[in-house]
Order: structure tokens, then sequence, then C-alpha cells
């Protein structure tokens, strides 16, 4: 492979070849590596490898069925008292109403009112109201619990369409 009559382009590879050179291994170094290493590490039948195998199943399986359970239970189970969309419900005046601010607030308030309105779909999205592009502009009546200085408390849809 050698060329002698190229160039020699760095005479620091042609030192690194030449001491390489004088490194020789015998042959009897690499038997004795194998022969160390399949001591080491003996072969095994087809029916070895699967005890191995058959225990690596029967720890990782059930570990499997256990994260897929997990992963499918919700992560926070609803409870009485909440809405849909995890808002709490506050009961006032023989009905329901969806809690918009919290629950201290709310039974703080001495004398709340009850206020007919009518209210955008498009505002309900964030409480769960299924929203499409035919009833996005749609209003929908609904009751609303008010503080004395007129911020909702409280929210009850009457009709959806």
């Amino acid at each position: 492979m050698d060329n002698p009559n190229r160039e020699p382009l760095d005479p620091l590879f042609d030192a690194l070849r030449a001491d390489m050179a004088k490194l020789d291994t015998p042959p009897s170094v690499e038997t004795a590596l194998l022969q160390a290493f399949a001591r080491q590490h003996p072969r095994q039948r087809w029916y070895q490898k699967l005890a191995g195998r058959r225990w690596a199943l029967a720890a990782g399986l059930p570990a499997a069925c256990v994260a897929a359970l997990l992963f499918s239970l919700p992560l926070r189970l609803p409870h009485q008292g909440m809405s849909g969309e995890g808002r709490p419900l506050v009961a006032r005046d023989g009905g329901l109403f969806i809690a918009l601010d919290s629950l201290e607030r709310i039974e703080q308030e001495p004398a709340p009112r009850v206020l007919e309105t009518e209210v955008p779909m498009s505002s309900l999205a964030a409480l769960g109201v299924p929203l499409t592009p035919d009833n996005a502009g749609d209003a929908v009546k609904a009751e609303m619990l008010v503080a004395a200085d007129g911020q909702p408390l409280a929210l009850r849809l009457s009709s959806i369409n």
C-alpha cells in the first residue's frame, strides 16, 4: 500500500506509523483473551436464555398493567358538588349555580341578587359548553348571582338552543 515515490505529508504521521509497526501482539495473547472471555461468559442454549426472559416478562407485565391502569384513570376525579369543568356548584334560590368566583367570596356576600340576562355562547366555552361555528354568535338565557357591587359571582343557564 505504501507508495515509495510519494512525499511524506507529515513527518509526525510517518513516525507514528513506524512506532505502530514495531508493536506486534503475539497470536497467543489473542487466543488467551478469547479463552478468558469464553470462561467468563459461557454460551447458553436457547432454552437457558428463555428463563431470564420469563422472569423479565413476569415482572414487566404487571408493571405495565399498573401503569396502563394509572394512565387510564382521570388525573383528578370529580366529586359531588363540582361541575363538569371542575368549578364548584353553589346552591341558591332552589337551584345550582356554577361558581364564577371563590366559594368564600360567594358565602361572604350578605345579599346577592339574581338577575336574568343573555350570555354569548363564546364566553361559555370556558365553562365546558360546546361551541361550534354555527352557534358561536348565539346568546343563551342565564341567571346570574351578582354581588352588591355588580360583580358576577355565579351563573345558571336557563336555556341552551
